[in-house]
């Protein structure tokens, strides 16, 4: 098996001039996508390739253990074993209460509708066991990540307004093994802004940040304790060294590496975008996911590219420092555009991103036509995984693609279908 480095040196090679030709693989590394049924509910949900089979493991409106229904919009979520039991954290990117969930003292607002819901999976039937609400009164709970420490960070992506009544954009922590709701406490240092993903660099605790606006900012925070968020830390924003106007949006050359800075934030809770910007920091178009592996942050620009169709980047740790929480200086990087892409068809909106446990790349597409989950190869081509079919919901954005701790099972949610989906089958390593 090729190493991480090695990987990424093969995607830049390939990508380098990627404007310049066609980039559609030969042949799909699975083979042709076919429909398929739910092994469990019997619909007609997605096309997949030969050998790969999948179970609903949760539908919106439908009654969960908790007596509340099942919330719908289903986006960012992650998978953990518990205490020998599979989980999975959940977001809902739902902003008005749109299904009623009982008051409480951990609701942070009586207004926001969003949150997430903690569904517990059989690992090797793929049946869903229990689900319940885990996190409440939030909004636009869009996507986030998970920790090293057993935990889901959920992002707010809207900063509320007027009719709520707490202020929003936020950050909040679900532990995986909380069984009812937990406090609902806005992690203010991390920023309030228009959040989107949230990767954690294992080795240091750092956590890095994507904001979806047409003008965004990649961020990262450098807690006070690791593993305690909530004790605080410094928010910094991405620059790219020597060039004050960066602009990652178009006009990019896929390969090149780019040193870069850390921008300290002096006020994380208003404005963080212009903060930066007024002193360098990069900008991007509509970054959206991010994960962590192996030293490097992979992360989308949603509408990004000279065509707008989207971007695939690589934030590389620089290595041989040691990273000590806020009381370190800056430590510098570099930045590579890995891929954009030339062509609808190719990839059009890429949004949520995970790495497979074999350290390749899982991109979620979201473009209003027909939608596919796609897979990046250790050789930079992109190629179809699945397809969604969802009967009236064709072009519901896949969400929260994300694998069971032992590699097996990959989940993934149909936003607008509702539907939380565990697929599994022959998977190339």
């Amino acid at each position: 098996m090729l190493t991480r480095r090695s990987m990424i040196r093969q995607i830049a090679a390939v990508t380098a001039g990627l404007l310049a030709r066609d980039t559609r693989a030969s042949a799909p590394a699975y083979g042709i996508l076919h429909p398929r049924l739910s092994e469990n509910s019997g619909e007609l949900l997605l096309a997949l390739p030969d050998g790969f089979r999948y179970t609903r493991l949760s539908r919106a409106g439908a009654p969960m253990s908790d007596g509340n229904a099942t919330p719908g919009l289903p986006d960012g979520m992650a998978a953990f074993f518990v205490n020998g039991e599979l989980r999975i954290v959940c977001n809902h990117e739902i902003r008005e209460v749109a299904f009623p969930i009982s008051a409480g003292p951990w609701q942070y607002d009586g207004m926001g509708g969003g949150g997430t819901t903690t569904i517990v999976v059989d690992p090797i039937t793929r049946l869903p066991v229990r689900q319940f609400v885990s996190l409440a009164g939030t909004i636009t709970n869009c996507a986030g990540g998970p920790t090293p420490w057993g935990s889901w960070i959920s992002c707010e992506e809207s900063l509320g307004g007027a009719g709520f009544t707490q202020p929003h954009g936020y950050c909040f922590e679900v532990p995986a093994a909380a069984n009812t709701p937990v406090a609902a406490v806005p992690l203010k240092a991390m920023g309030r802004f228009v959040h989107e993903a949230a990767a954690v660099d294992p080795g240091t605790g750092i956590v890095y940040l994507t904001e979806d606006r047409d003008s965004a900012g990649l961020y990262r925070f450098l807690p006070q304790q690791r593993g305690v968020l909530a004790a605080g830390g410094r928010l910094q924003m991405l620059a790219v060294r020597n060039d004050s106007l960066f602009d990652g949006s178009s006009g990019q050359v896929p390969g090149l590496r780019m040193p870069v800075a850390w921008i300290d934030i002096d006020n994380p809770d208003a404005a963080v975008f212009a903060q930066g910007r007024a002193r360098g920091a990069a900008r991007f178009r509509r970054l959206e996911g991010a994960c962590f592996g192996n030293g490097s942050l992979f992360f989308t620009s949603t509408s990004g590219g000279d065509r707008g169709l989207g971007q695939i980047w690589q934030y590389r740790v620089r290595t041989g420092l040691k990273q000590r929480a806020v009381r370190a200086p800056r430590w510098d990087g570099d930045l590579t555009l890995l891929f954009e892409s030339p062509a609808a068809d190719v990839l059009q909106m890429p949004d949520n991103i995970c790495l497979t446990p074999w350290q390749t790349l899982m991109v979620c597409e979201d473009n209003g036509g027909a939608t596919y989950l796609r897979g990046v190869t250790r050789q930079g081509a992109i190629f179809p995984f699945a397809q969604n079919i969802a009967p009236g919901f064709e072009t519901s954005e896949f969400a929260g693609a994300c694998f069971s701790p032992d590699g097996q099972t990959l989940f993934v949610n149909l936003q607008f279908a509702g539907a939380t989906l565990a697929i599994w089958g022959p998977w190339i390593t």
